[in-house]
């Protein structure tokens, strides 16, 4: 049936985690395992504790925070551990028994403090570290797969030294990540137990999971590094969505096959060598156990099992209808957003080029790792000043300046504790941040327009810290009128923000969320663009032509979202270098097939 022999399902052990950046296929990856392992006549316990995933809509069954068994599939269960009303319970659980003895502000500040991707990770590994240390579980399961599992940084907050609930009393710490942790109810000898079981390969495999890119491979080759620092060891990758040949040989299948093919050849050589499994991308989403059942086979073999209808036609609007509406101005600050891998560096790009061509004073400030952007952009444009932040300098400089100052009268379990605490994600955003700021300002005069600008919860967590903006209230009072940076990006005139993302269920979700954080922050996105669309890129290949029409139930979903929508389609070549960039805002817009 063209089945392909799939490696991480060699003698499985019993607990399998499926990890990787968003967007990678965690979910189809870990369903169809499930499925497979089910299918072999083991019992199998499906458990999903993603933000994003959609288990119960692959299955096509209500699946809660209840074992539920899957219709049809003698065998398999699955478990859904919903992260935010883990983290909601969890927030109550620290906030309930100060409720009424606190003012209110306080309690809100609290609130935002525990409201961070930090909180959803803790809450949720506490609701399923049970499901590692249940001897009746082992006895009931031959096998517990988990969609997502803890990051390195998690696990390590888990073994820090000493009493979290002391260090946070004593006021050592910041409530960023330290602050959650004074919410686990469950002894650190249960924490031990799990933790162990995830270092044990006779019990645990971690399958690493990522798309043909570069920006997907190096993410998991961080995932890979940060926990193999405290033993848990990766020894299994899964490259996924890997386009077939059955795409055809049309130039957009031939250059998307080139730049996989360069991404595969020239991948991190710490991952290089793990054993590997290539998936490919199959015309259906994988949604349903037939669909499913089609995940281990090649592409060729999905399409004689399942034929899918073609694209319909849907109208898009191009990237250059939002510059056309963003010039009516002749200055702004301009934020895209957007989780990694989805090109949100591409289009701050494509605006700020496009806005210096049309000739407008532009500031482009990124904080991309690879800085091509910048080399290839410096005097390129006439009135294009581009500017790059990194991120790692920042954050070592802020860390090393929280360590000198709080960190210097603590002893060594405190510094350890602190050390731990600065590792947050939050910490790159607040550093950066502090960076961003010193050119908001210049946004009153000219066009800046920002690659990768911090969330609704990092600017809620400095505000509600102590901020800029709160110090200038009180000192202004209501002396005279004054604007500080937080009231010019929660300004809509003065800020436009643009969240940017895939057609892919994943990315949306992952978008969507970021969209509430900043509703919480009072900024309300401005655009949505929807980046590298199979649909908008007209493919002729039959194969492409139904992989197109999955992305159109994501189209409806972004439209219902937002208040604008630009599509910018998937290119044959890659829009490096401003000719190519200018090339993305001058589309008109157009029907897709």
């Amino acid at each position: 049936m063209g089945a392909v022999d799939v490696r991480f399902l060699n003698h499985p052990p019993r607990f399998l985690f499926f990890t990787g950046k968003g967007g990678a296929g965690k979910t189809s990856l870990s369903c169809a395992t499930a499925l497979e392992l089910a299918r072999q006549g083991g019992r199998v316990l499906l458990v999903s504790t993603d933000p994003a995933s959609n288990v119960g809509q692959v299955f096509g069954v209500t699946i809660g925070n209840t074992v539920t068994p899957i219709p049809h599939v003698p065998g398999l269960s699955a478990l859904e551990i919903d992260p935010e009303q883990a983290a909601e319970a969890y927030r109550e659980r620290i906030i309930g028994p100060v409720r009424g003895l606190l003012p209110a502000k306080e309690l809100a500040s609290i609130s935002e403090q525990l409201s961070g991707s930090c909180t959803t990770e803790i809450a949720s590994f506490d609701e399923f570290t049970g499901l590692l240390a249940d001897d009746d579980l082992r006895n009931a399961y031959d096998h517990v797969v988990f969609d997502t599992a803890p990051t390195g940084h998690t696990i390590r907050l888990l073994q820090l030294p000493g009493s979290w609930t002391d260090f946070l009393e004593a006021g050592k710490g910041d409530a960023s990540c330290l602050g959650p942790l004074s919410g686990l109810e469950k002894h650190r000898t249960v924490y031990a137990q799990a933790v162990s079981a995830l270092q044990d390969p006779s019990l645990t495999r971690l399958v690493l999971v990522a798309r043909a890119q570069e920006s997907s491979l190096a993410e998991v080759e961080r995932t890979f590094r940060e926990l193999s620092q405290i033993r848990i060891v990766g020894e299994y990758l899964v490259i996924n969505g890997v386009l077939p040949a059955t795409a055809g040989e049309e130039d957009l299948a031939q250059a998307v096959r080139g730049r996989e093919a360069r991404a595969i050849a020239t991948m991190p050589s710490a991952i290089a060598g793990l054993t590997r499994d290539v998936i490919e991308l199959k015309a259906a989403n994988m949604v349903g156990v037939e669909a499913l059942d089609t995940l281990f086979v090649t592409a060729e073999a999905a399409d004689n099992l399942r034929q899918q209808p073609e694209a319909p036609i849907v109208t898009t609007t191009s990237l250059g209808a939002l510059v056309d509406e963003l010039e009516q101005d002749d200055h702004a600050l301009i934020m895209c957003m957007g989780k990694g891998g989805v090109g949100k560096t591409t289009i701050a790009a494509a605006i700020a080029v496009a806005l210096a061509h049309r000739g407008h004073e532009v500031h482009l400030t990124t904080t991309d790792p690879a800085a091509h952007l910048a080399g290839t952009l410096n005097g390129s444009v006439p009135g294009l000043r581009v500017s790059r932040i990194d991120p790692g300098e920042s954050t070592r400089a802020y860390r090393d300046h929280v360590m000198a100052t709080k960190g210097k009268a603590l002893d060594d379990a405190g510094r350890a504790n602190l050390a731990e605490d600065l590792l947050s994600p939050c910490t790159e955003e607040v550093a950066v941040f502090q960076q961003f700021s010193k050119v908001v300002g210049e946004s009153r005069r000219q066009f800046v327009v920002i690659d990768t600008a911090p969330t609704g919860h990092t600017l809620l967590l400095l505000d509600a810290a102590g901020s800029y903006h709160r110090q200038v209230a009180l000192q202004m009072g209501d002396s005279m009128p004054f604007t500080t940076p937080l009231m010019r990006l929660q300004d809509p005139k003065k800020t436009k923000v643009i969240l940017v993302t895939l057609a892919e269920p994943t990315p949306v979700t992952e978008a969507e969320g970021l969209q509430g954080d900043l509703l919480r922050a009072g900024i309300h996105p401005w655009a949505w663009v929807i980046n590298d669309s199979i649909a908008a890129a007209h493919p002729e290949s039959p194969f492409l032509r139904r992989r197109a029409a999955s992305e159109i139930g994501q189209f409806d979903r972004v439209r219902v979202l937002a208040d604008r929508v630009a599509v910018v389609p998937l290119l044959a070549t890659e829009p490096i270098g401003v000719d190519r960039l200018i090339a993305l805002t001058e589309s008109a817009p157009h029907s897709t097939p």
